[in-house]
């Protein structure tokens, strides 16, 4: 494995319709369809990252090419965005004008496994094994995904602070939840008039909100942009009320059926997923590989410690990949 070259990152970027919501796609690598099975040069296997909420495939950016790199550039690495949560470009709406619904309440929580599902559906051949790599929210769609589709060939499924559990027990569940659930409406009128700023205006707001890092990654604040949007706040934090009612016991059956399969990293400052939730399924899982960070890299580890992250996973899928 080596470090992120110097060379330019093919990097392919689409804005599709899945499960008829828009969606971010960002691809890493010179593989732009994975469908056709036709082709002699399909890959035997697929990186694909689950975000967190806000599901923005943009905070990725930096972690996918340093992971493509991290890799050998011999993998594709895609981060498909949350059903709604990016803001489509001109001439395109967040939800496709059809007649047909393709699915209920796809914002949802629920809506986000089956968009994810949906995507793999009908963009990537059933041949290609899979290595999932979820964040917080992300690690719990992971989950009901080999839940629901045990016919996926996932190969390794890496769970980065993961909220798998007790989300609204968590500190800031315990802070967040009456927001979320019962005030968030409050925030869209300030979002709406926000959304009138120039973007270089916004842009600096950004940077004013996140002055307390050290470094942050230029990406990061471009796609925080985004987040002036009415549309993209109201299904970021309607998803986020449903992640504080659902997600609530821990998934051990699916967990055990798969623990072969999953790698666990927990933070040691986590306020979503605190570290005695990693001692609690350290003690019933023994056997599996659950790690705690001794990094002391923050939940939004994409803020500020992509490239960093994207070494240690190479690192921890070395063996899986020589065996391929």
């Amino acid at each position: 494995m080596r470090s992120m070259s110097e060379e330019p990152v093919p990097l392919h970027e689409e804005f599709i319709y899945c499960c008829g919501a828009a969606t971010h796609v960002l691809k890493c690598g010179p593989w732009k369809d994975l469908s056709k099975d036709e082709s002699k040069n399909l890959p035997r296997l697929l990186f694909m990252i689950i975000p967190g909420n806000p599901g923005l495939a943009g905070y990725y950016r930096t972690f996918i090419q340093a992971l493509y790199c991290g890799l050998n550039q011999q993998y594709p690495v895609w981060v498909v965005s949350h059903a709604g949560h990016c803001k489509p470009p001109s001439g395109m709406e967040m939800i496709e004008d059809t007649d047909i619904k393709e699915l209920e309440d796809v914002f949802g929580l629920n809506g986000q496994v089956e968009h994810k599902l949906n995507f793999l559906k009908k963009n990537v051949s059933k041949d290609i094994k899979l290595v999932l790599i979820a964040h917080s929210i992300g690690c719990y769609i992971t989950l009901e995904m080999m839940k629901r589709a045990s016919e996926l060939q996932v190969l390794r499924s890496v769970l980065l602070f993961p909220t798998i559990e007790r989300m609204a027990q968590s500190p800031q569940g315990k802070l967040m939840t009456p927001l979320l659930c019962k005030l968030r409406y409050v925030l869209y009128m300030p979002v709406y008039l926000l959304s009138f700023l120039p973007e270089g205006v916004k842009a600096s707001l950004v940077r004013f909100a996140l002055r307390g890092m050290k470094t942050c990654d230029e990406s990061s604040i471009t796609t925080s942009v985004n987040l002036f949007s009415v549309d993209c706040i109201a299904n970021i934090l309607y998803m986020a009320s449903q992640e504080m009612m659902k997600v609530v016991e821990r998934d051990s059956t699916t967990i055990k059926q798969n623990l072969k399969k999953l790698i666990f990293y927990y933070g040691t400052g986590d306020s979503w997923c605190p570290q005695h939730y990693y001692d609690e399924i350290k003690m019933d899982f023994p056997d599996g590989d659950i790690r705690l960070c001794e990094k002391g890299l923050r939940h939004a580890f994409v803020l500020d410690a992509s490239k960093e992250m994207a070494a240690m996973i190479t690192d921890w899928l070395q063996d899986d990949l020589t065996k391929l």
